[in-house]
Order: C-alpha cells, then sequence, then structure tokens
C-alpha cells in the first residue's frame, strides 16, 4: 500500500517503516497516525514474510511528537470539540502504541535524531532501540502544560526505571543518546553515518532466527512483567511444548551438529 507521510520498504524480511515528514522533524500529523497504524495492522496480519521491524525517521529527527500546529497557540490552532471529542481523538495513538507493543515479531526503534514527546513514547513501545551519537529523547509534555498521552507514563518506568522516568517527566530536560545506553536502553549508540548499517546488520541477525521461537520468546518477555514466576513458568512449559515439536527446532540442532548456519522456515 502507498502511503504519503510513511515509507515502508520490505527487504530480506525486514520492514523499514520510515516516518516521512521531514519538514515538520516527522511530527505526528493525524495523517502519519492513521497511516502508521495502517502499516502497523498489515504487518500484524503476517501478510507478508517479515521477521522484523525497524522503525525511524526521515531527515535529522526521528519524531517531534505530536503536530504543535495545530494545538492551542499554534499556527494551524484546530477546534478540539468537546471533551468527548477530545477523547476519541486518542484513538489513533493507541491504535499505533499498542499495535506495536502487540505486534508478535520483534521491533527496532532506529532514532537518527530528536524523539520528544510521542516520538520518544513511539522508541519506548518498540523492542530494541538504537541511536546516532546526537540523538536525544525528550518528555516534551511537561513543557507546553501536558501528560504523556501516547502510553508514556506507563512505558518510561519499564525502559528506564522509576527514578529515572520520574526525572525526565517532572523536569522536561534531555536525555542524550549516550545517557540513554549507560542506563542499558539504548543497545548501542553509533555516528549517525554508520547507524542504518549497523542496526539493519542487528534486524538481519533477529530475522534471520526461528520466528516461531522468537514470537513466543516476545509474548513471554512482555507477559512475564504482568504475572508471577510460578504462572510464567506455566507459560514457558505450554511455548516449549510448541518449539520442542517444530521443525525449527530439529533444524537448529541438526545445523549445530552439522556445524552449518541454520536455516529457519517458521514451522
Amino acid at each position: 500500500m502507498a502511503y504519503e507521510t510513511l515509507l515502508v520498504e520490505v527487504r530480506d524480511r525486514i520492514a523499514l517503516l520510515t516516518l516521512n515528514r521531514p519538514e515538520r522533524l516527522n511530527a505526528l500529523s493525524p495523517q502519519l497516525t492513521e497511516e502508521l497504524g495502517d502499516a502497523i495492522a498489515t504487518l500484524a496480519q503476517g501478510t507478508e514474510d517479515v521477521r522484523c521491524v525497524v522503525l525511524t525517521g526521515a531527515g535529522r529527527a526521528f519524531c517531534a511528537g505530536a503536530d504543535t500546529s495545530r494545538m492551542a497557540g499554534g499556527q494551524e490552532e484546530q477546534s478540539r470539540g468537546t471533551p468527548e471529542d477530545i477523547r476519541r481523538s486518542f484513538r489513533g495513538a493507541q491504535r499505533v502504541i499498542l499495535g506495536l507493543h502487540r505486534l508478535e515479531i520483534p521491533t527496532i526503534a532506529m532514532v537518527n535524531g530528536d524523539a520528544a514527546g510521542a516520538g520518544f513514547d513511539l522508541a519506548c513501545a518498540c523492542d530494541i532501540v538504537t541511536a546516532a551519537e546526537q540523538a536525544r529523547f525528550l518528555v516534551a509534555y511537561r513543557r507546553i502544560g501536558l501528560i504523556p498521552g501516547w502510553g508514556g507514563a506507563w512505558l518510561y518506568p519499564r525502559r528506564l526505571g522509576l527514578n529515572k522516568a520520574a526525572e525526565l517527566m517532572f523536569t522536561g530536560d534531555f536525555l542524550p543518546a549516550q545517557e540513554a545506553y549507560r542506563l542499558g536502553w539504548v543497545s548501542f549508540v553509533a555516528p549517525a553515518e554508520e547507524l542504518r548499517e549497523r542496526t539493519m546488520e542487528l534486524a538481519a541477525r533477529i530475522a534471520a532466527g526461528p520466528p516461531i521461537s522468537l514470537r513466543l520468546m516476545k509474548l513471554l518477555l512482555y507477559k512475564g512483567l504482568q504475572t508471577d514466576l510460578e504462572t510464567a513458568m506455566q507459560m514457558a512449559a505450554l511455548g516449549s511444548t510448541i518449539t520442542l515439536t517444530s521443525a525449527d527446532h530439529r533444524e537448529g540442532v541438526a545445523a549445530f551438529r552439522e556445524k552449518r548456519p541454520p536455516v529457519f522456515t517458521g514451522r
């Protein structure tokens, strides 16, 4: 499907989604939000053989958050309508964040520049984050008298820890990429000119893995945050029943014995 504000490229079982409003630092307009939600929904259907998703931004920013030009005091200020209209307007944000979070396949946020407000939340909704050296993260809501409307209050403490999440939310200070790496949230920081190559190498290693195993590991990873150890181990036993009877498991063992790279088919 062709989009106007989103670029979608599928190659070697990797889907690269690029927010494409560089003139607005990839701010999330209603159109971009809808198109991103549509693309994620299509990937969730598993209509293509995609085993990893990479999300990034065009130009010098990852995502500047919601488009402030449409907010109160903005150049293109628009009426928000009734309180119920405002509540319903967040359905697009919920569709995007929940869609990313629920995708069965691994996701990587390739943060090429600043990620502010909803852009920070988008990065947090992905499983893995890589970042350019100049990239920064910002809870921009505080600076304009708002609260995180794209899931940030739930996502930040789970990604960064409660103390750091509180500090960033209450102060509105920038979090540089190097500090995010030190905190263990960003997997690696690279020069801008090397970020894409290194991130796609990571995505390729993930995409070469066993699809059934990876999907179940992601499920256990996030469900484990919401349950007790005994339940998590029972879920692991069910998942192991699936993987131990898969063709990919047999292939993995055979490849190990034959000292060759495995070829996983998702069966």
